[in-house]
């Protein structure tokens, strides 16, 4: 949930060597892909904030397509052409250091524009506006991002949700925004609480004892250590009232 801008050195220290840079999984991204009706024999995929690129290998697998893996931070770049490389797809895939708020990729390149929990560094809005302009007639944008489940929340996920992410709309709020910025609903679910454990949450929490023991005495990096145990617990306890909404749209 923390913004590039935000992220002190500790941030990828936790955040390094993770198989997902946020929640999901493969079972989840096969899902939305089976969505999409019609794509070209070998479509052109962006995949937008691709972090380590777990989600970009398997749509390569599952597209045999070709894919721009876009993501500003060399070292999950890195990573990715790593498990690339031991997955036998790096014909496939071409990682990309690039900036989501400047992508200068021309008007109709993609047939599927991806992005899986990034959608938030630009907001949910302007996202699904501005990278409209990439896809081909009746191309596909699908993207992940975090939603209200129920419009019941306690008041403390509430008041910690608005620090940490204002902007959080419920599932209902995206796809009317989506309509709004001319898209056609072709599906969405949300994803399950295994998909935040597996492959986030559950590798983030082995790490956080030896870099709490690394940095002792460090006051500020202790105090980001805290506010990732935060984010955790309140999942733990709230996860049925927030979580992630997978959108799968058309361009109309």
């Amino acid at each position: 949930m923390f913004m590039p801008e935000q992220r002190p050195p500790i941030f990828y220290e936790i955040h390094s060597n993770l198989p997902r840079e946020g929640p999901g999984d493969n079972r989840s991204t096969r899902r939305a892909f089976k969505m999409l009706k019609d794509l070209p024999a070998s479509p052109r995929i962006l995949d937008i904030g691709c972090g380590s690129g777990m989600q970009t290998v398997e749509l390569a697998k599952l597209s045999k397509g070709s894919i721009d893996a876009v993501d500003r931070h060399q070292p999950f770049l890195d990573q990715l052409t790593e498990r690339v490389r031991k997955e036998g797809v790096s014909r496939s895939i071409r990682a990309v250091k690039g900036d989501m708020f400047n992508l200068e990729y021309g008007d109709g390149r993609f047939d599927v524009v991806w992005s899986e929990g990034a959608i938030f560094v630009i907001g949910f809005e302007r996202g699904l506006r501005e990278w409209r302009r990439m896809l081909a007639e009746k191309g596909y944008l699908v993207v992940s991002d975090l939603c209200w489940l129920r419009d019941d929340p306690p008041g403390e996920v509430v008041s910690w949700m608005k620090a940490v992410d204002p902007a959080v709309k419920t599932i209902a709020e995206n796809l009317e925004t989506a309509k709004r910025c001319g898209y056609r609903i072709v599906g969405s679910f949300v994803l399950p609480d295994e998909s935040w454990w597996e492959n986030y949450y559950g590798p983030i929490e082995k790490k956080l004892p030896s870099i709490k023991a690394r940095h002792a005495g460090d006051e500020e990096a202790l105090r980001f250590v805290a506010m990732e145990e935060k984010e955790i617990e309140m999942f733990r306890r709230y996860s049925k009232y927030y979580g992630y909404g997978f959108f799968v749209l058309q361009v109309e």
